[in-house]
């Protein structure tokens, strides 16, 4: 066993568990105080179910399972962790190691822990209006029936991978280091699809709907970037360069979005908002993500350039077009990992138009974007749509309006009687 990539791994892991209490601070912050709790509720539930399906059957299906039609492994093969690598009739033991000399144990905490961010991030686009059952078994499905298959396809040798069928096809290895299409591209569609079936909030392009607490949104951003280094970088899968330079890359392309979006919403509103920047950051890390091993430290800045200014734009659609992206999940996340993908068409170092010459490599990264944009958005209407006929996403309207923390949770983040009643007795 390897001691320093066993260790690194593990706390890649454990950094990447963060991410998703950050995106609740992200997203709790950017909410009306009236539903800050069930933001932070949603992340919670992803955490939880998350980790229950994966146990098992969700890493069966992604990574253990045997290859069916390159789309998704047998879901008994490794059900319950059941170590296939040893014999179909073993047991999972943290005694087996992997192809990089750490137990496989550590590859399914790591894999656990992008599951569960994954599907953290949809949460975004529903806020202030879905039921917390409803999304528990939503989690549950979209795991098992999406995530985790596209995860197979991509990282598992399956139809998206560099070895695929659509690489084959094209004569080059699709790119996606940390998950511009699995994690990102996969979640603003599920996102935009289950927002177009559940409707908007009531008021919404009527009356502002301010964020309650900027603070979080920044407390947020900033332990998704430290986190975000378990995320890119310990997708080296070892203590090595490769993870070394995912580190600076990840750093330069996250500042320079940050700095982008800053000029364009300079240029477009004449302020510098935290927000904005807060929103940069993210927009930068989801635009890396799937090159951060392949660009230049120049075109890592570039790219985060270019995402930091197109997502900035892209979150005025959901006013033009008329769908409540409740937190800009379309617009930051889908955008910007449909803008790291495909770039690595142009500026992969050795392969890329711009770097290397190669015009396959762009057309190999367009056609995964592609296929992942049409495979989340087929799964995620089955599943969606079945739960808002049966079960139901939204609650009530006057639960909304009231604050779907109170109706959901049964409690509210501050007590704004108790501390107006406490001052005027301490006035008095």
């Amino acid at each position: 066993m390897d001691s320093g990539n066993a260790a690194w791994m593990l706390t890649s892991a454990s950094f990447v568990l963060l991410m998703t209490p950050a995106v609740a601070f992200f997203y709790g912050g950017m909410v009306r105080a009236k539903a800050v709790l069930n933001m932070l509720m949603l992340s919670a539930g992803a955490l939880a179910v998350t980790a229950i399906v994966w146990t098992f059957w969700g890493w069966s299906i992604a990574y253990a399972g045997k290859d069916i039609g390159g789309i998704f492994g047998d879901p008994a093969t490794g059900f319950l962790l059941k170590d296939s690598m040893v014999s179909d009739h073993g047991v999972f033991t943290a005694a087996t190691n992997n192809a990089n000399h750490y137990p496989v144990s550590i590859d399914v905490a790591f894999q656990t822990t992008f599951a569960m961010i994954t599907v953290a991030l949809i949460s975004g686009a529903l806020a202030e209006r879905i039921k917390y059952s409803t999304w528990m078994i939503f989690v549950a499905l979209w795991i098992t029936f999406d995530y985790a298959p596209m995860a197979h396809m991509v990282w598992n040798g399956g139809l998206l991978s560099p070895t695929g069928a659509i690489s084959q096809a094209i004569g080059a290895s699709a790119h996606d280091f940390a998950g511009g299409t699995v994690v990102h591209i996969n979640a603003a569609v599920a996102a935009l699809v289950i927002v177009l079936i559940i409707g908007k909030r009531k008021g919404f392009g009527k009356q502002p709907i301010k964020p309650h607490n900027v603070p979080f949104v920044m407390l947020g951003a900033f332990l998704l970037w430290f986190g975000w280094f378990g995320f890119n970088a310990g997708s080296a899968f070892g203590a090595n360069g490769t993870a070394g330079y995912a580190w600076v890359s990840t750093t330069a392309a996250t500042a320079a979005a940050m700095l982008f979006w800053g000029f364009t919403e300079r240029i477009r509103t004449g302020h510098y908002t935290a927000l904005g920047a807060a929103s940069g950051m993210v927009a930068g890390l989801v635009a890396i993500t799937p090159a951060a091993d392949v660009v230049s430290p120049l075109w890592a800045m570039v790219l985060g350039a270019i995402a930091g200014v197109l997502t900035c734009l892209a979150c005025n659609l959901k006013f033009m077009l008329g769908y409540d992206d409740s937190l800009d999940v379309v617009g930051v996340h889908g955008v910007g990992g449909v803008t790291g993908t495909v770039l690595i068409g142009f500026f992969g170092s050795g392969t890329g138009l711009f770097a290397g010459g190669n015009w396959r490599q762009l057309v190999v990264q367009i056609c995964i974007a592609a296929i992942a944009i049409l495979f989340s958005g087929v799964m995620t209407a089955i599943i969606a749509f079945a739960l808002e006929k049966t079960v139901g996403w939204r609650v009530t309207e006057a639960q909304e309006v009231a604050g779907v923390d109170l109706s959901d949770q049964g409690e509210t983040a501050y007590d704004f009687a108790g501390t107006a009643s406490s001052i005027l007795k301490e006035v008095k």
